[in-house]
């Protein structure tokens, strides 16, 4: 198996362009996910305190074996939490449940565009604080759509590292994508495989039985190459093996077309502009 490459962020950071995400692995069995994809050779966790397994991610690393700064771990911030004293709650209780002194990357979750008065800028300006006292040592945004990101960039000191948003061939996302590119902001995709809604499309089916690869394979690949940063999640370890088997074999650029023509501009989870939900 070869080594995930990096990808450098805006910061001079280094991340895994491919993770490990725990979206709904329930805390009793996210131990062992963890456990599992680490040791299949992940080095990069993606979670959140939206998903309340974050203590489970900080067990499972601190009985790997390996040294915190062999794994790149991601949170993100609850979206019960945007008042700045209650950022600085939540994001000292991510790091007690963490078991760590720091986290690699902490995102704001959503925009949350009709809450808090629309004002996510302060939201931010409290992450730049994490980010300054070396906390965090990479702060940026999920779910973000370029007007979001534009008032960040005008407003902030700090220009988001990523924004990690829903990706797929059934979303590509290129509006996003390319106002990333143009300001240094790297690109996370969650729900890579449309939580499974590509893996039966013929034309993926087609490109995978010429590899030899399964679909889902030939889906993240497609991801690497066009430079996003994945993180597909499964409970089962050879699926976990499966999914970080990917960086023996090369799409073509007709290939990776294909795919992209897929498109739909169809999303499996919420709208940011009009997701407002703040749990209990």
């Amino acid at each position: 198996m070869s080594a995930v490459p990096d990808v450098m962020l805006n910061n001079g950071q280094r991340i895994p362009q491919l993770g490990f995400g725990v979206f709904l692995i329930p805390p009793p069995q996210t131990e062992a996910a963890v456990a599992h994809a680490l040791h299949a050779g992940y080095r990069h966790i993606d979670t959140a305190q939206m998903y309340g397994n974050e203590a489970e991610v900080g067990d499972a690393i601190s009985k790997s074996g390996l040294s915190r700064g062999e794994v790149f771990v991601t949170t993100k911030l609850n979206n019960g939490a945007h008042r700045p004293d209650d950022a600085r709650r939540a994001f000292d209780g991510s790091l007690k449940a963490l078991g760590t002194d720091y986290v690699d990357l902490f995102l704001i979750h959503w925009p949350l565009p009709t809450r808090y008065d629309g004002d996510f800028v302060s939201t931010w300006r409290t992450l730049e604080e994490f980010y300054r006292d070396g906390r965090a040592r990479s702060i940026g945004v999920s779910n973000f759509q370029p007007h979001h990101l534009r008032r960040i960039h005008t407003a902030g000191e700090i220009t988001p590292a990523i924004d990690q948003i829903e990706i797929n061939p059934y979303l590509t996302q290129d509006d996003v994508r390319q106002f990333c590119a143009d300001h240094q902001i790297a690109v996370e995709g969650w729900s890579p495989l449309a939580r499974g809604g590509v893996l039966t499309d013929p034309t993926v089916d087609d490109i995978a039985r010429r590899y030899g690869k399964t679909p889902a394979q030939v889906v993240l690949r497609w991801h690497i190459e066009r430079g996003d940063i994945v993180f597909p999640k499964s409970v089962t370890p050879e699926r976990i093996k499966e999914n970080i088997d990917i960086f023996d074999f090369e799409l073509t650029g007709e290939d990776v077309e294909a795919i992209t023509a897929l498109n739909r501009n169809q999303r499996t989870g919420p709208d940011p502009d009009t997701f407002d939900w703040i749990p209990s």
